[in-house]
C-alpha cells in the first residue's frame, strides 16, 4: 500500500472517532532512538525513513517536522506523499509541530495521540499548547495502530547476561545503590522504562533493537521485591533462577501498568519525567505520592568505572586495529576497481567482525562520498548510492559494539587528491577537534557550555554546523547515551559533567551539493587537578585512528595543535602497533608520520 491511501485510512478512522487532528511522534513506549518495528508507524504513515521526525494529520492538511539533518532525505522520501515538509533548524527551535498546532487547532477541535508512546514531558509542552488553541488532547487512541494491517508483533529474541570481566560491577551492587539513591529522594518504589537503565541495572543485554544491545521491558523497584516485566519466554528458566537470588522475580511485560496500578495511598514512587511515557504515568495508582527527578541509575551508568574504562581502551585497541585493515585495503583499492559506498560498509564490517569481543555495529554505518558527505545522516542504499571514484572527500562515521565497550568514530579521507576549500574546511574541524579535546573545566560543569569550544575556530570563518557537538556513549550500551550533551541543548542539572563518563567530539562543515567533513573521536572524562578553585576535569581521548594528513593545511595549525596531533598519532601508532601485520601496520606507520 503506498503513502496516500495509508493517510486516507488513517483520516477515515479519525472521522469515525470525532478526531480533527492525529500526532504520530517517533517513538514507542520506551521512549528508544531505534524503534523495533511494531512501532514504526510514523515511518510506515509517511515513507519517512530518517530516525527522527513528527508527524501530524489532519483532515485537511499532512506534515511531517525534521530538522536540517534530514531536510533532503525528507524532500526525496516525500514527494508525491501528499505530506509536507515543515523545516526546523534542530528539534528545539521556533516553528515546530508544537506552535503550529497552537495556531491552527480550532477551539472546539480534538488531536488524538498514543499516550503510550508519548514522553510525559513532551506530553505538558503538548497539552499547553493544545490548550492555548482551545483544542482538547485525546490520548488513549492509537489511531495508526488501528488502520496499520500487518503490524509487527513484540520482539521475541532471548536475554541473556553481560558477565565478567567485562560486567565489573554485580547485578546486587547495581541494585543496592538505586535503593540508596531512592531512600535519599524518599521514595519507597521506583519504576523503570527505559530500555538502556533497565539492561544496565540487571546487567543483562539483549537484541531487540538494531545496533543497541537491549531488549523491551520495565521495571519495578519496591522495599521487598523487584519486578522485571519482560515478553514471556525471553527469559530461561536458569536466568530467571538466577534473578530470583537477587530478589528478581520476571513477570510478563504485559503487566507493568497493573502493577503501576495497585500502588496505593502511603506508596511514594519516583519516576523520570523525560523517560516515561504520558501512558504509563497515568497508570500509576491514584493514591500513590510522585516524586519526578532522573533516573538514578541514568547518572550512574553515565560514570564509567575504572575497570570499565581499562575495557574500553582495550575495545578502542581492536576497533582501531580493524580500521588500520580497513583503510590500508581502501588505499590500495581505491580507483583501481570498483568501490562504492555499499562496499565501504561491507569491509569495514568484516574488518571489525574478525575483532575480539566484537558483537554488533553500534549504527548504521554513514559512508558518504562528496556530496553525500554533506548529508549528516545519510545511508546509502541498493537504490541510491554512489560510486567511489576519482577526486574528492569520503565521509566514514562507523561503530561497534564490543563486550567491553562502544565506539563511535568519524573519518574523513582524500580520494585522490583534496583541493585547497576542502583542506581548510577539513584543518578548520581538526581544529574544533583539538580545542575541546585539550579543554579543562571546573567538575560539575554544565556540559553544553562546552559546545562553543568546539565552533570557535569554525565561528571565526563564519562556518558551523548544525548538529551537536558530542553525545554520551554507553558502555556495551546505547551508542547515544545521557544525560551529558556538548550541544545547544538548554543545560539542567542532570547535565554536570562528572569523572568518567564518555563523550563524541565530533564538530563538521557541510557544503550542501559539494562534500561534508565531520571528525569524531570518543573522549573520556578524567581528574584534570585540584586548585584553589576547585576540582578540574579534562579529557582523555579513547578513539585510536589516524587523521588524514593530506587535508591538512598545516599553515592554519598553531605550534600547540601541531604538537598535540603528532603526540596522539604516536600514541595511536604505539598502542595499534602490536595489533596489526603487513599491509595494515605499513598503512598505520605511514599515516601516523608527523607533520
Amino acid at each position: 500500500m503506498s503513502v496516500n491511501p495509508r493517510l486516507e485510512r488513517l483520516r477515515a478512522a479519525m472521522q469515525s472517532a470525532g478526531v480533527d487532528a492525529c500526532l504520530v511522534p517517533t517513538s514507542d513506549p520506551h521512549l528508544s532512538e531505534y524503534l523495533p518495528s511494531r512501532w514504526q508507524a510514523r515511518e510506515w504513515l509517511s515513507g519517512f525513513t530518517g530516525s527522527t521526525a513528527t508527524l501530524v494529520v489532519t483532515r485537511a492538511f499532512a506534515g511531517l517536522w525534521a530538522d536540517s539533518r534530514y531536510w533532503l532525505q525528507a524532500e526525496t522520501e516525500l514527494a508525491g506523499s501528499g505530506i509536507e515538509l515543515m523545516k526546523i533548524q534542530t528539534l528545539a527551535s521556533p516553528g515546530g509541530h508544537l506552535d503550529w498546532l497552537a495556531a491552527n487547532l480550532a477551539p472546539g477541535q480534538t488531536l488524538a495521540v498514543d499516550g503510550d508512546v508519548l514522553g510525559l514531558a513532551q506530553a505538558r509542552a503538548l497539552e499547553a499548547a493544545v490548550k492555548k488553541a482551545g483544542a482538547a488532547l485525546n490520548s488513549a487512541l492509537d489511531l495508526p495502530g488501528a488502520v496499520w494491517d500487518g503490524r509487527p508483533g513484540l520482539p521475541d529474541a532471548p536475554i541473556h547476561e553481560h558477565l565478567p570481566p567485562f560486567a565489573t560491577v554485580s547485578r546486587a551492587e547495581h541494585l543496592k545503590a538505586v535503593r540508596a539513591a531512592m531512600q535519599e529522594a524518599g521514595a519507597t518504589w521506583h519504576f523503570l522504562s527505559t530500555v538502556d537503565d533497565v539492561a544496565w541495572l540487571f546487567n543483562l543485554r539483549g537484541s531487540d533493537v538494531s545496533y543497541n544491545p537491549v531488549f523491551l521491558a520495565h521495571a519495578l523497584i519496591g522495599p521487598e521485591d523487584i519486578r522485571l516485566f519482560v515478553e514471556p519466554g525471553k527469559i530461561d528458566a536458569a536466568l530467571a533462577a538466577r534473578l530470583a537470588e537477587d530478589g528478581v522475580t520476571v513477570r510478563p511485560y504485559s503487566e507493568a501498568k497493573t502493577a503501576l496500578g495497585r500502588l496505593k495511598e502511603g506508596d511514594t514512587l519516583l519516576i523520570d519525567p523525560k523517560r516515561i511515557t504520558l501512558g504509563l504515568r497515568g497508570a500509576v495508582g491514584a493514591g500513590a505520592r510522585i516524586i519526578e527527578a532522573i533516573n538514578p541509575s541514568t547518572l550512574m551508568k553515565s560514570r564509567k568505572t575504572a575497570a570499565e574504562a581499562a575495557n574500553v581502551r582495550n575495545a578502542m585497541e581492536e576497533d582501531g586495529a580493524a580500521l588500520c585493515e580497513f583503510f590500508a585495503w581502501f588505499e590500495s583499492a581505491v580507483n583501481r576497481e570498483t568501490i562504492t559506498e555499499l562496499t565501504i560498509d561491507e569491509h569495514l564490517t568484516a574488518a571489525r567482525a574478525r575483532r575480539p569481543g566484537f558483537v554488533s555495529l553500534s549504527f548504521g554505518t554513514i559512508a558518504g562520498f562528496n556530496a553525500n558527505g554533506a548529508l549528516p545522516h545519510y545511508h546509502a542504499t541498493e537504490a541510491s548510492h554512489s560510486e567511489i571514484r576519482g577526486q574528492g572527500l569520503l565521509l566514514i562515521d562507523s561503530g561497534g559494539q564490543y563486550l567491553g565497550g562502544t565506539t563511535d568514530i568519524t573519518r574523513v579521507v582524500a580520494v585522490g587528491a583534496p583541493t585547497e576549500a576542502q583542506k581548510r574546511d577539513f584543518t578548520l574541524v581538526l581544529k574544533g577537534v583539538i580545542q575541546l579535546s585539550t579543554a579543562r573545566f571546573p567538575r560539575g560543569t554544565l556540559s553544553p557550555m562546552l559546545d562553543a569550544l568546539a565552533r570557535a575556530p569554525l565561528w571565526r570563518e563564519l562556518r558551523d554546523f548544525g548538529h551537536g557537538t558530542g553525545h554520551g556513549v554507553g558502555y556495551f550500551m546505547n551508542v547515544h547515551e545521557g544525560p551529558q550533551s556538548i550541544s545547544r541543548a538548554i543545560p539542567d542539572a542532570s547535565m554536570a559533567m562528572e569523572a568518567g563518563m564518555i563523550t563524541s567530539v565530533e564538530p563538521g562543515i557541510y557544503r550542501t551539493g559539494h562534500w561534508g567533513v565531520r571528525l569524531e573521536n570518543l573522549v573520556l572524562n578524567v581528574d584534570a587537578g585540584l586548585s584553589e578553585f576547585g576540582d578540574f576535569l579534562g579529557f582523555e581521548t579513547l578513539t585510536l585512528c589516524p587523521f588524514d594528513t593530506r587535508c591538512i593545511d598545516t599553515g592554519l595549525l598553531e605550534p600547540s595543535e601541531k604538537a598535540w596531533l603528532n603526540a596522539y598519532h604516536a600514541t595511536v601508532r604505539e598502542r595499534l602497533s602490536p595489533k596489526v601485520t603487513g599491509a595494515a601496520l605499513a598503512w598505520l606507520q605511514n599515516a601516523t608520520r608527523e607533520i
